[in-house]
């Protein structure tokens, strides 16, 4: 009964979000559908382009195979782009040109759909972290310092796919690698890979996946037969792939096939939902000030006068409290 109560305060949610989505958009999605969300600053070493990725092989799969068991899903972007990063606006152009071509094709019709979410900010952001099924959280390990997006879906049921990166390493230690879509190198695999001398061709000539994606985007497929127009794109990932895309490219897609694989068993999917939030007390802002109190700010009690009197700290702690 209280799985039930769940799924239908989850559903709520997303369909509150397809409705926002159709009237600023005009894509209409099932609400009934896989919400896969990544909303965040647009930069290489965040992999929006991963997940790009990884949403052609899947549309090429489904083309292929119509009878395909995987369970529709609708993947959400939303994020801004600094005005002069150029790469980061052909990523922001990648996602709105991999929309037009899946939302326009019949074969993906209830199966597949891609939503770019404009103007993504903290009025927006309240609409998108509840609806969200699954978290994608894909940056390159050893990039993030931190973040806090993925603390705020996590906190409102989403599961996480992602790298052992920033908070996703505490997320996964509280709750629990199993209820956790881990994947991708880690930091010190990294280390070994660069000294090892990395080559993204390698993982393209050996990958049948990889290399139908990428040579369709360098062919113009997604871009109404403009080869041109993400060749940077695919040079850089081919030549350079500074954030090892094409690295983590592979265990991404497995990793994925695991969340389709759970999403389609209802009762799990939701049981795994409700431990991911009940094991997250860890992250309230009640302990994350506890600490800044103590190890950042060295104030150990600060008498608060209700009546307008001045706050007094202890001793040596004024600064910090400033």
């Amino acid at each position: 009964e209280f799985r039930r109560a769940w799924r239908a305060v989850k559903r709520g949610n997303k369909a509150a979000l397809a409705d926002l989505m159709r009237a600023r958009t005009g894509v209409g999605v099932d609400p009934d559908t896989l919400f896969d969300v990544q909303v965040k600053r647009i930069h290489e070493y965040k992999r929006q382009h991963l997940n790009a990725l990884h949403v052609m092989a899947l549309c090429y799969r489904l083309r292929r195979d119509p009878g395909l068991r995987v369970p529709p899903r609708t993947v959400v972007f939303a994020g801004k782009a600094a005005p002069g990063y150029y790469q980061a606006k052909l990523i922001v152009k990648l996602i709105n040109s991999i929309a037009e071509v899946v939302n326009r094709d019949p074969a993906m019709a209830d199966r597949l759909k891609v939503v770019f979410f404009p103007d993504f900010n903290v009025k927006n952001a309240q609409h998108i972290y509840p609806a969200a099924d699954l978290s994608e959280q894909i940056s390159t390990a050893g990039m993030e310092a931190s973040g806090t997006g993925n603390m705020k879906f996590a906190l409102n049921g989403a599961l996480t796919i992602g790298t052992l990166d920033g908070a996703n390493v505490e997320i996964r230690e509280r709750v629990g690698a199993e209820n956790f879509f881990r994947f991708g190198l880690t930091v010190e695999e990294l280390a070994e890979l660069r000294g090892r001398g990395y080559r993204p061709r390698d993982r393209h000539e050996a990958d049948a996946s990889l290399r139908e994606v990428l040579d369709g985007l360098a062919s113009g497929d997604w871009a109404c037969g403009d080869a041109g127009l993400f060749e940077p794109l695919v040079r850089s990932l081919l030549e350079h792939d500074p954030f090892f895309v094409l690295a983590d490219y592979g265990a991404y897609v497995a990793s994925q096939e695991a969340v389709g694989q759970l999403y389609a068993e209802v009762d799990a999917w939701v049981r795994r939902s409700i431990l991911n939030v009940a094991r997250l007390g860890y992250f309230s802002a009640d302990r994350t000030i506890r600490e800044y109190c103590r190890d950042i700010w060295q104030i150990e009690r600060v008498p608060i006068d209700l009546g307008g009197e001045p706050v007094h700290c202890p001793e040596g702690a004024a600064a910090g409290a400033a």
